[in-house]
């Protein structure tokens, strides 16, 4: 098929590939002009494990481009995919929607009548037929099939998670869009991968429903675990515990620093938002927020805590700036509160990360950038590991009179820890 996908982030592009790697002519759009000029050069602006190789093949085989515009493949295309963001807006919490109708703009504008419309970004509950309505007033003459095929990606393995997916959800309205549908996504189906049919607005809430469930295990797991750490309990004995019974699983069940990356935060609140507009109170998710933003803003007291309650003049060492391993992705990125919280505090801080450097240093000030996780720590008093990168699992810890394991990633267990391996309660 011939394929446009407006928008080049994590979404975007990796749809894209994944889509040309099945045989599909895809044309990406996106109006950063840098961007297209980078990924026509072969560079990726992000990172992501495995995708750098099958970008090159899908451009070589001629079936991946770049376009600023657009204007010709639109043209040609049988659907455009709109895998634009959807940010949170800082005075109402509600997703921004406004790339969506922008994209949705240059469909009318360019494509042809009764093309198919795929909305993978994530957008609330009655998006599509608000998009319908807007298609109707706005351009009359247009007739698009509104399709909402929900993204299930996880940053760190997401070209995995295209290629091979654990599920399809796909919202329609007619046979005939449930047909295009299954024919696009014929390669990606094997027998057991259950490719579910819904409504536009189920498989809008589907998305949001999904990550709020599991952003709620991540913080009901850190708030056992403070319970864990005042009662002498193993947080891990609990959580295994747990996750041996069949109806809870053994997934998010792991402590940490608390929730961030692109989906998340703005997910959970963009629910929150969208369901008061419907004169509905959602008291979970809301206390899930609420306990996240708790748990980050706790992280320095912890670190202060375990230092022996003074931090003034220290320096620390914090390994990780990306919110997981294997991406470079920063946002909402638990140590973005951290760092400048111990700075406050009157520490110094010498930072490292194997791929989030850059990312990192727009947002951070008057830290030491080191060029590796060994440099980091010597001369360090103290170490905070962050992410959960593999590499920092093999560093000389002796130099610091004491390590914070805020992802359990040297022993297993989440806490405070001195050279000698003492290890302290769950953190």
């Amino acid at each position: 098929m011939r394929i446009v996908i407006i928008g080049t982030g994590y979404v975007g592009l990796v749809t894209g590939v994944c889509l040309a790697k099945h045989g599909h002519k895809v044309t990406c759009i996106d109006h950063n002009v840098k961007k297209i000029e980078r990924l026509k050069k072969g560079e990726i602006p992000f990172f992501e494990p495995d995708l750098e190789a099958l970008f090159w093949l899908c451009v070589r085989n001629g079936l991946l481009d770049f376009s600023v515009e657009g204007t010709e493949a639109l043209g040609e295309a049988e659907a455009a995919v709109i895998a634009v963001g959807t940010p949170t807006l800082e005075e109402t919490g509600e997703a921004d929607l406004s790339s969506v109708y922008k994209a949705l703009d240059l469909c009318a504008q360019h494509m042809k009548a009764k093309t198919k419309v795929i909305i993978k970004s994530t957008v609330p509950v009655g998006t599509a037929a608000a998009l319908e309505a807007y298609i109707a007033e706005r351009y009359p003459t247009r007739t698009f099939g509104f399709i909402s095929n929900p993204e299930f990606l996880k940053e760190g393995s997401a070209l995995q998670d295209c290629l091979n997916p654990d599920r399809v959800v796909v919202g329609v309205k007619s046979k005939r869009s449930e047909q295009f549908m299954r024919e696009l996504y014929k390669e990606f189906i094997v027998e057991e991968v259950p490719f579910l049919v819904t409504s536009n607005a189920s498989a809008e809430l589907i998305k949001y429903a999904s990550n709020a469930l599991l952003a709620t295990k991540i913080a009901f797991t850190n708030e056992i675990s403070d319970l864990c750490e005042r009662t002498g309990a193993s947080i891990q004995d609990v959580t295994q515990g747990m996750g041996l019974d069949q109806r809870i699983g053994p997934y998010f069940l792991k402590p940490g620093p608390g929730y961030g990356g692109s989906c998340f935060p703005k997910d959970t609140q963009a629910l929150v938002s969208s369901a008061l507009a419907h004169d509905v109170i959602l008291r979970i998710t809301q206390a899930t927020i609420d306990s996240n933003d708790s748990r980050k803003a706790s992280l320095a007291r912890r670190v202060k805590e375990a230092c022996g309650g003074e931090i003034m003049g220290e320096s620390i060492a914090v390994l990780g700036l990306s919110f997981k391993a294997n991406t470079d992705d920063v946002r909402e990125s638990p140590a973005l509160s951290l760092i400048p919280a111990l700075q406050k505090m009157g520490a110094t801080v010498r930072v490292y990360d194997p791929q989030a450097m850059e990312n990192g240093k727009q947002y951070l000030s008057g830290v030491t950038w080191c060029t590796s996780g060994q440099e980091a720590l010597e001369g360090s008093f103290a170490a905070v590991i962050m992410t959960e990168w593999d590499e920092f699992k093999d560093l000389n810890y002796d130099w610091c009179s004491v390590v914070i394991d805020f992802r359990g990633l040297l022993t297993g267990s989440v806490g405070h820890f001195l050279p000698l391996h003492k290890v302290g309660n769950a953190a």
